[in-house]
């Protein structure tokens, strides 16, 4: 038996969650949704078998906790993914740990990170035409296959996952991590492998002009990868706490702006025009080129829209919410692109690991808990950013 909070979907709990969240500021977890009404459970269960060839045991040293996962639990999530999912389910998907099976290429007791899509290779199935062109995130199988239900790895009944003290994964899943690389900064590599895809999933052309609206994990990881990958030129970014505003800068941020002063801001240095409408906020005539929107919330998706100039293109990064006004997408021929998991056969995992080596990123996992005290953690998760840290995560052993 191992110890691992599960997740169980109720309608009722979901229902209550919504409603709590939605009274308070910015829709976030209060101490009551990670406790009376949380559909999470810490429990005692079997731990889970391997499928088949090429399934290793995995132990976590340290998984992190996304928005994702703070959007399934507190109601925001789109009831679109619920067909992908399979009950009850161990979140936790942004791992580093140990294997405890020799796997090819990845002998017992290797240091790992995973690619938690359960794709193609990893179900056992025919490839579909996305794995076989290496766009594992796009697999059409992950409902097929000798695994349950699961996008990834922490939405499968039959996997297991990160929030736990052990899980089983696909050799196609690992990446062997180096021994330079600690933990705190190797549990920043899934989420860093997401910026490198979401960087990738657009032309970035020489000189360009970009803005990321939010500055926790995914928008501080996404200024990383463009400055890293790309020969971008101004990046702003949209950032409301002061630890964030500071480590934006540190990652090459041209200008830091804060949310009520977006469209001024940029107004002013890109010389363009703003307008206000009869109803809502105000936006722009003319614009950056380029808007990464990283916090997966309905306000930060409007204003993106709002500042990039006429046939600009805006990348969803984070899991998105809420309802939208769209007409700008239409009126200025922008492009809306959405960028999910990582991609490119592995690439984007390793150019991820290279940067987690050399950027500056330590600090960023400022808190761990034990499983055992899962409220608190998930209550600090919510309300990190006002907290000051970029990255909580479990530390399961303890």
């Amino acid at each position: 038996m191992i110890l691992a909070l599960e997740y169980h979907r109720s309608p009722a709990r979901f229902m209550a969650a919504r409603g709590l969240t939605a009274t308070r500021a910015g829709g976030k977890m209060s101490g009551m949704i990670a406790g009376n009404v949380s559909p999470m459970r810490l429990v005692n269960r079997h731990a889970p078998e391997l499928p088949g060839d090429g399934w290793t045991r995995v132990t976590p040293r340290l998984s992190g906790i996304c928005g994702s996962d703070l959007g399934m639990l507190t109601g925001r999530s789109s009831p679109y993914l619920s067909p992908m999912t399979s009950m009850p389910f161990v979140p936790g998907h942004e791992v580093v740990g140990e294997t405890q099976d020799d796997v090819p290429g990845v002998p017992k007791g290797s240091r790992v990170v995973i690619d938690p899509v359960l794709s193609c290779a990893a179900r056992g199935t025919t490839e579909c035409r996305w794995c076989a062109s290496g766009q594992q995130s796009r697999c059409d199988h992950i409902t097929t296959g000798r695994i349950s239900a699961g996008l990834q790895t922490g939405f499968c009944a039959d996997t297991g996952g990160g929030w736990s003290r052990q899980f089983v994964a696909h050799v196609s899943q690992l990446h062997v991590v180096p021994d330079a690389l600690p933990d705190e900064r190797a549990v920043l590599a899934e989420p860093l492998a997401c910026a490198v895809h979401s960087v990738r999933r657009v032309k970035v052309a020489s000189g360009s002009t970009a803005v990321i609206i939010g500055a926790g994990t995914v928008g501080l990881l996404t200024l990383l990868a463009l400055r890293q990958l790309t020969d971008v030129g101004a990046v702003y970014v949209v950032a409301k706490h002061g630890h964030q505003q500071e480590k934006a800068k540190a990652l090459g941020a041209t200008a830091i702006i804060e949310p009520r002063k977006a469209v001024r801001a940029l107004r002013r240095v890109t010389t363009a025009r703003m307008h206000s409408p009869e109803r809502g906020d105000d936006f722009l005539l003319g614009g950056v080129d380029l808007a990464f929107e990283c916090t997966g919330g309905a306000g930060g998706l409007d204003t993106a829209l709002r500042l990039v100039q006429a046939g600009g293109t805006v990348v969803v990064s984070g899991m998105p919410s809420g309802n939208v006004d769209l007409t700008p997408l239409w009126y200025r021929e922008l492009q809306l692109v959405g960028a999910y998991a990582s991609g490119a056969d592995g690439a984007d995992f390793a150019d991820a690991i290279r940067l987690a080596e050399s950027a500056p990123l330590d600090g960023y996992v400022g808190t761990t808990y034990p499983l055992a005290r899962w409220r608190e953690a998930l209550t600090h998760a919510a309300d990190a950013g006002r907290l000051g840290t970029v990255k909580v995560a479990f530390d399961p052993a303890r």
